[in-house]
């Protein structure tokens, strides 16, 4: 109904500026005409046909603006919004002297709404951008927890969100932690992460190309478990090339954590003071804690780097190096533990043959 109201208001008010445009011709030119009724239906006709072309076209702009702004995060509209109030204000404030201006009155007839037209669109444009920049910014300022409530819960309330790294979905102990219910508060997914797994996904080697629908499968099922829970956002930054640069800007501007398991990114945005939850730290602190003396029943599985090596494996996956072991590969034994390696990017335990250590 709204587009055939859009289109006819068109081709009306297009028919009504074409019956009355034969008074716009010089004089003279209608001297010759009989019928200036029939001339001013031809008039009218003819507008009215480039009034429904343009009448449509407005129409399917209008419809793709609409569908843009239902998309858009509340949080980009209320930025844009408080953006395009300050912009008219300043454009108000600026050209408010212009009208005092001594002009004479054949050109402010036309100059003076003109610049204000202009300069009220130049503004509000201005406004919107830097909006688009430092809106978030604004609204934190304003209320610490304004952009986070806005962008993962859509209420007032404050929510402790999680920012998801692609490796970390890849991974799929993520799943795990809800399942368990070790990890509270909301699940973010920006769409450069989504965007990035897609390209996994779709690329030309097999492992990787493996990984990549891997996380996909598992977001596809933590979204159907937990509809509640998990949320995708459309940001994106134009101006930054890197992914793992995008996370943590991101996690800054709502004030989120940054859940992943990689190494390096945690330590980037621990040097950026952006909160971090590194899983492999969490599984390293559930992991049992072996000291010095304890004994392992173990399988060798092979021989390590020096000779006299042989290495076997806990179910958590832990690598143990267990010296003098090489002569057992293949073969069960218990072993005693001399020592435990532990850092962010794993675990690893050495030992020694129970009757080695035992002599």
């Amino acid at each position: 109904m709204l587009d055939a109201i859009i289109i006819f208001s068109f081709i009306l008010a297009a028919a009504g500026v074409g019956f009355y445009s034969i008074e716009l011709l010089p004089d003279g030119a209608l001297d010759r005409v009989t019928n200036i009724e029939a001339l001013r239906l031809v008039f009218a006709a003819f507008a009215a046909i480039i009034g429904g072309a343009v009448g449509l076209r407005f129409q399917t702009a209008y419809r793709r603006l609409e569908s843009q702004v239902r998309e858009m995060p509340f949080e980009i509209i209320l930025t844009r919004a408080i953006g395009l109030v300050i912009g008219l204000l300043i454009a108000n404030l600026m050209l408010a002297p212009l009208f005092l201006l001594p002009i004479p009155a054949d050109f402010s007839f036309f100059i003076k709404p003109l610049v204000a037209v202009v300069g009220s669109i130049v503004l509000a444009y201005t406004g919107m951008n830097l909006a688009d920049t430092h809106g978030r910014g604004l609204l934190r300022l304003i209320n610490p927890n304004t952009v986070e409530t806005l962008v993962v819960e859509g209420t007032l309330k404050p929510a402790s969100t999680k920012v998801l790294d692609t490796s970390c979905i890849i991974d799929g102990r993520i799943e795990t932690l809800l399942e368990t219910g070790f990890l509270e508060g909301q699940l973010l997914v920006p769409q450069f992460v989504l965007q990035e797994l897609q390209q996994v996904a779709d690329a030309s080697k097999d492992q990787k190309r493996v990984r990549g629908r891997r996380g996909l499968e598992i977001l596809n099922r933590i979204k159907t478990v937990y509809p509640d829970r998990i949320l995708i956002n459309s940001i994106d930054y134009d101006d930054i090339t890197t992914v793992d640069a995008k996370l943590v800007r991101f996690a800054q501007e709502i004030n989120g954590t940054l859940l992943t398991n990689d190494y390096n990114l945690s330590k980037v945005a621990s040097v950026q003071k952006v909160p971090v939850l590194n899983v492999n730290d969490l599984v390293n602190a559930v992991r049992p804690t072996y000291l010095p003396g304890d004994n392992i029943d173990l399988k060798i599985l092979k021989e390590g780097k020096e000779p006299s090596q042989g290495i076997g494996y806990l179910d958590d996956g832990t690598m143990v190096v267990v010296e003098e072991g090489s002569n057992y590969v293949g073969g069960e034994l218990r072993v005693v533990v001399t020592s435990a390696l532990q850092t962010s990017a794993g675990r690893m335990i050495f030992a020694k043959p129970q009757a080695s250590a035992l002599a």
